[in-house]
């Protein structure tokens, strides 16, 4: 393990693997170096890349430093990178993907951009949705409840509320509850105050080359934003992988980031 140092201060902490050029990970909503499928992805990946799984600030090894804004996140992305040589690829999935785009829009050393289901709004309806839970984890967390604010993401998500009572009780609940104040940035990085809308804006920017996946297994709700996406961007290409999930398999994903990424 290594870390960096962020803008503001933050240790970020980083585990680096293989050889070859640089690769950086960024992880979803709870996710961080220990949990799959960034663990999964990130020893494929490591027979053709230097790979950089980083813990995004607030979980795992990392530190964190109030007060948030999405911007020091960009900043903690930008930190690995400079330390990965100032220039990488970049792989980002789900709410992770969302970073990695506004990331890669400000400039600061993608090489070339990789995402997977960025779970942005296409719908008036999700997007009331979206920001309903926003409300509802921001309150949860203001007031200390951390394990309501696992449940209101994992009720959002779709998990029905008997299995998130039941994931109360696993062994792997007190982890979750240990990084349940960074689904507010996760919530952030989508757009907490614009319902969660896929912002064309920011994406214009990009100019990186760009690849957007999805699972051809996944719902519309997963789907669409991720053909909205595809087209803000200048010159994106758009892949659906065959049968995958938003639970994407490494194996059908690393051969497209290893190809897209040479």
């Amino acid at each position: 393990m290594s870390t960096v140092v962020s803008t503001d201060g933050t240790t970020i902490a980083c585990t680096v693997t293989g050889s070859g050029p640089a690769v950086v990970l960024v992880d979803g909503a709870i996710g961080h170096r220990a949990f799959d499928p960034g663990v999964a992805v990130a020893e494929q990946l490591s027979a053709h890349h230097t790979v950089w799984a980083y813990d995004r600030r607030g979980r795992g090894g990392s530190g964190d430093t109030a007060p948030f804004a999405v911007e020091r996140e960009i900043e903690d992305l930008a930190a690995v990178i400079a330390a990965a040589g100032g220039s990488a690829a970049v792989f980002g999935i789900s709410s992770g993907a969302a970073l990695a785009l506004r990331a890669a829009a400000a400039g600061v050393g993608v090489r070339r951009l990789a995402v997977y289901e960025p779970p942005f709004s296409t719908e008036e309806g999700q997007s009331e949705r979206f920001v309903g839970y926003v409300g509802e984890l921001e309150e949860a967390l203001a007031e200390g409840r951390r394990g309501d604010a696992v449940a209101a993401f994992m009720t959002f998500v779709g998990m029905p509320a008997e299995a998130v009572d039941g994931m109360r009780a696993a062994p792997v609940w007190p982890l979750f509850e240990a990084v349940a104040p960074t689904l507010a940035y996760d919530a952030a990085a989508l757009g907490a105050r614009t319902g969660g809308t896929v912002p064309v804006d920011v994406l214009a920017r990009i100019a990186a080359p760009t690849l957007v996946l999805d699972g051809g297994a996944s719902p519309e709700l997963l789907r669409a934003p991720s053909a909205a996406v595809a087209a803000a961007v200048p010159g994106a290409e758009y892949r659906t992988l065959a049968d995958q999930t938003h639970e994407v398999a490494a194996g059908a994903l690393v051969p497209e980031l290893v190809t897209f990424f040479a």
